[in-house]
C-alpha cells in the first residue's frame, strides 16, 4: 500500500499515540508509524489543518504533544476501540478503587447512547456481565490514583506520607514509574533518590500526595516491564513467617496452578522436582498457598517457621476425613 493511500490510517495512529503519552520526540513517532521525519512533520501539520491542536518545540529536546481544550475535536472509536472501553468500565467496580462502581456504569451508559447502531448491543451485553472482585481488597481513591498517574506520564517527582506495614509513617520524596493493579491491589513502582533504589509502594498506604513540579529524567527499569519487577519483590521479600517445600513435580506445572504473579519463588530441582519458597505478615496467608501446591496431588516435603507450621497442622487437623 502506497504512503497515500494509508495516510488517514496512519493519522489516526498518530492522533493515538499523541493521546497515549504527554509527548513524544519525532523520531519517535516516526519509529512507531514506520515513515520519516519529515513524514512526521506533514502528517502533524495535516492533524493542525483538522483543528487538533498538536504543539511542538525545535531543538535536540524538541517533540510534539496534544494539548487539551474545548476545541479538541470529538473523540472517535473505532469498533474494537469502543469494545474494548465498554469492557474496563464493566469490569471497573471490581478493581479495588472507592466509589467507581457508579461513575463506571454512569459513563457505560452513556458510551452506549453515543456509539453507532451496529455497536449497542455488544456493549449492552457488556454491560449486561457480572464481575466480581476480590472482597478483601484494600479500596484506593480514584483522585489519589489520577494523581499518581498523571506524575507517572509527566516524569514528575511526586512527595507523599507512606505508612509501612507496621504501621510506621515516613515522608517520601520520589520519581514515579508505573501504576500496577494484582488481583485488585494498586502498586506504585518508583525509583527512590534518597535510597538510591527502586521501591514498591501499596497506593492503599500513600497519604497525602503533592507534585512537586520538579521533572526527572526516566530511568531504565529493573525488569522487563513493571509487573515482572513486581513479581520478583515478592518472591524476595522476606516476612516473619515462611514456609518451604519441595515438590515432586517440574516448576512449570507448580506455576501454572498460580496467577501471573507467583506469591513466592520457585525454584527447579532437575526435570521432575522444585522447590517452593514463601514468606508472609501472617501464617494464615500462607495456608491458601501451600493448600493449593497440595492440591496438585504430588509428593512434598514441607518445613514451616514455628507460627506457620501451628496453624498449618490445626488446619490440616480440622479438614481430615474421618472414614466411617
Amino acid at each position: 500500500m502506497s504512503a497515500r493511500k494509508d495516510l488517514p490510517g496512519r493519522l489516526l495512529r498518530l492522533l493515538a499515540l499523541l493521546q497515549s503519552r504527554r509527548e513524544w520526540s519525532g523520531s519517535e513517532l516516526a519509529e512507531r508509524l514506520g515513515v520519516t521525519d519529515r513524514t512526521v512533520r506533514r502528517d502533524v501539520e495535516r492533524l493542525r489543518s483538522l483543528d487538533y491542536p498538536v504543539t511542538g518545540t525545535t531543538g535536540t529536546a524538541g517533540g510534539y504533544r496534544l494539548a487539551s481544550g474545548k476545541n479538541v475535536p470529538p473523540l472517535v472509536l473505532d469498533d474494537d476501540e469502543a469494545v474494548a472501553v465498554a469492557i474496563g468500565l464493566a469490569g471497573a467496580a471490581a478493581g479495588g478503587v472507592a466509589g467507581l462502581e457508579d461513575s463506571s456504569m454512569s459513563a457505560l451508559a452513556k458510551l452506549e447512547r453515543v456509539l453507532p447502531a451496529r455497536l449497542r448491543p455488544a456493549v449492552a451485553a457488556v454491560g449486561a456481565a457480572e464481575v466480581v472482585g476480590r472482597l478483601d481488597a484494600p479500596q484506593v481513591d480514584a483522585g489519589l490514583l489520577a494523581v499518581l498517574a498523571a506524575c507517572c506520564r509527566d516524569l514528575e517527582i511526586v512527595a507523599f506520607g507512606y505508612k509501612s506495614r507496621r504501621g510506621a509513617v515516613t515522608r517520601r520524596r520520589v520519581e514515579p514509574t508505573r501504576l500496577v493493579s494484582v488481583a485488585g491491589q494498586w502498586y506504585l513502582l518508583a525509583f527512590d533518590p534518597e535510597r538510591d533504589d527502586w521501591r514498591t509502594f501499596r497506593v492503599d498506604r500513600i497519604s497525602e500526595v503533592a507534585p512537586t513540579r520538579h521533572h526527572f529524567t526516566a530511568r531504565e527499569l529493573p525488569a522487563a516491564d513493571a509487573a515482572s519487577y513486581l513479581v520478583e519483590s515478592f518472591a524476595g521479600a522476606e516476612y516473619r513467617h515462611t514456609v518451604r517445600m519441595v515438590v515432586q513435580l517440574p516448576a512449570d506445572v507448580v506455576r501454572r496452578s498460580f496467577f501471573r504473579v507467583l506469591p513466592g519463588s520457585l525454584t527447579p530441582l532437575g526435570e521432575e522436582a522444585c522447590e517452593f519458597r514463601l514468606s508472609a505478615d501472617s501464617p494464615a496467608l500462607l495456608v491458601q498457598f501451600v493448600a493449593a501446591i497440595v492440591a496438585l496431588g504430588a509428593d512434598y516435603t514441607l518445613e514451616a517457621s514455628p507460627a506457620a507450621a501451628e496453624v498449618l497442622q490445626s488446619v490440616g487437623k480440622r479438614l481430615m476425613v474421618v472414614e466411617a
